[in-house]
């Protein structure tokens, strides 16, 4: 205890003193105090906030200041969906993603399909491997004003998305470098400038098929023994099922890692499952849709990819006329995955804007070694050929009307002895190319090899690659109903414009050749196009683009 004489002494002194002296000795304590505030909020830092998967909304940041943050000046991801930019993004069938509320941010003018749209400005991360993506404000140093409050700090906000959104980011800045590159100045490419009427719009093709070289990427499933998985024919009309298969296993296009695939392959052969397992007495196809449904619920149960897409960023192909009805083995095969057919019949389920129509290619000696090549237009003696059996209903018709009927149009059963069938195509401005038992025909594919402008006489049938090629500008459609004026349609064709389709036709050949090993724009890299195209109108359920 203080006496009271003590106290009157130390009121009697503090009552001498200055008022300076007073203020200072009040100030000192005050500054020391706030000094430990300051250190202990940081150094004058910024403060870093990770999102977790157990937040679900910017509600508990709230009394940080978030709201109250002027982020006019940042630049910040944003989701893509269809060209119009949206901020963060509708986590409601993911659990694992929070949202962002309450947030300013920039805008910019593009233009898109002639139309002025608002997006947000993107900022790429450095590194799109990363696991989490930052949004980061700038750092705001505290200071003391005349009450000695201090600033709120700008929060770093983290987000982290999934393997599969960031693939979809990627998806989405490839749809919109594609749409960007219709009125666009072309990418020099030093192996080939795709140019000319054989495209649809040769711009957008050259754009689509380097965002492919750059970002597609296949998972190759390695379940599955051969010989009806990971093999099949490379010889024979049905080589072009084995061949692709081959190129599968060694392409770069192919991933180890199932979370950086954009698509996966179902390796299995129709061709080997009809040699292997089809038993021609009993006509029983149940042993063969057995194999395939036990092979996607093997797929399905080991990997979590076909479930979480419903198959549909899956792929397979058939050769086989079989392949269309084996693929309805598995429902979701055939209504949601992209099936590359060679019976591409639009009458029996075929669907263009998700199958893909397969080329079907002979091969006698697994190569066109000999196929390619033959002379000049005005070398050519006959107007039209065709030869072969009595397949389907469309080539009796064809039979009926020409068979050895006329000189200038060459129609047989079969060749007489000693004549070549490549020769005849050689010697021939137009090559006949009816639809058999199935639509597909190989001669579409051999009239080009040889220089022959194809004929295509086939009701319901999708030509391969026919989402970028102009088939119109190098060949001739005859419905079956005007066989009859065949030679009438093909001399109609002027001299001028046979020429203009055969030299069209010689263009379009490259992307029907095949190669060992592969070479860019050749038929392995067209129908891995085609499947990239498919894949790029896919969104998968509950993703948006980042």
């Amino acid at each position: 205890m203080i006496s009271e004489g003590c106290k009157k002494k130390m009121i009697s002194r503090w009552k001498k003193t200055s008022s300076s002296t007073r203020l200072l000795c009040f100030m000192v304590p005050l500054v020391l105090v706030s000094g430990i505030l300051v250190a202990l909020c940081g150094g004058g830092g910024s403060l870093s906030f990770g999102f977790v998967t157990n937040y679900t909304s910017s509600s508990s940041l709230a009394p940080l200041g978030v709201s109250e943050v002027n982020y006019s000046s940042l630049s910040l991801p944003i989701v893509e969906n269809n060209v119009t930019g949206s901020l963060g993004n509708d986590a409601k069938d993911d659990k694992n993603l929070t949202t962002i509320s309450s947030v300013d941010y920039v805008v910019q003018t593009v233009e898109d399909d002639d139309e002025e749209r608002q997006l947000p400005v993107i900022k790429e991360q450095e590194n799109i491997n990363d696991t989490t993506t930052t949004l980061r404000t700038d750092n705001i140093i505290p200071s003391l004003n005349e009450t000695h409050e201090t600033i709120p700090q700008r929060p770093r906000i983290e987000r982290r998305f999934s393997n599969l959104e960031k693939l979809e980011a990627r998806l989405g800045r490839a749809r919109a470098a594609i749409r960007a590159a219709r009125n666009g100045n072309q990418t020099y490419d030093p192996d080939y400038m795709p140019v000319g009427p054989i495209y649809w719009n040769s711009n957008i093709f050259h754009r689509s098929y380097l965002e492919m070289e750059k970002q597609f990427k296949i998972y190759m499933y390695d379940e599955g023994e051969p010989p009806m998985f990971h093999n099949g024919p490379c010889k024979s009309i049905y080589a072009m099922e084995g061949n692709f298969i081959y190129h599968m296993e060694t392409t770069q296009f192919r991933t180890r890692d199932p979370e950086k695939a954009n698509m996966f392959f179902l390796s299995m052969s129709v061709t080997q499952m009809v040699h292997f397992i089809y038993d021609g007495g009993s006509h029983e196809w149940h042993p063969m849709r057995q194999v395939i449904r036990d092979y996607v619920h093997l797929v399905a149960g080991k990997y979590p990819y076909w479930n979480r897409s419903n198959g549909a960023d899956h792929f397979m192909v058939a050769c086989h006329d079989w392949g269309p009805e084996l693929s309805k083995s598995v429902p979701e095969l055939y209504k949601n995955s992209i099936r590359g057919l060679c019976n591409a019949n639009t009458s029996e389920g075929f669907n263009p804007s998700k199958d893909v129509s397969f080329p079907e290619i002979h091969l006698p000696g697994g190569n066109t070694k000999g196929l390619i090549g033959g002379p000049s237009p005005s070398q050519r003696q006959y107007l039209a050929f065709f030869a072969g059996g009595l397949h389907g209903p469309v080539r009796p018709i064809l039979l009926e009307h020409w068979e050895d009927k006329d000189e200038d149009v060459q129609v047989h059963k079969y060749l007489k002895k000693g004549v070549s069938y490549y020769g005849m195509m050689r010697n021939s401005k137009y090559c006949i190319c009816p639809s058999g038992y199935e639509v597909a025909s190989p001669r579409l594919v051999e009239a080009l090899y040889t220089g022959c402008v194809p004929v295509l006489i086939n009701d319901h049938y999708v030509p391969p690659f026919s989402d970028v090629l102009n088939w119109k500008a190098f060949s001739v459609e005859v419905p079956v109903k005007e066989i009859p004026n065949l030679k009438t349609i093909l001399t109609g064709i002027s001299s001028s414009q046979y020429v203009r389709l055969q030299r069209r036709g010689k263009q379009v050949r490259r992307h029907f050749e095949v190669n060992l090993p592969p070479q860019r724009y050749d038929v392995f890299h067209m129908i891995l196009h085609s499947v990239w195209l498919r894949r790029l109108n896919l969104r998968i359920h509950g993703v948006e683009d980042i």
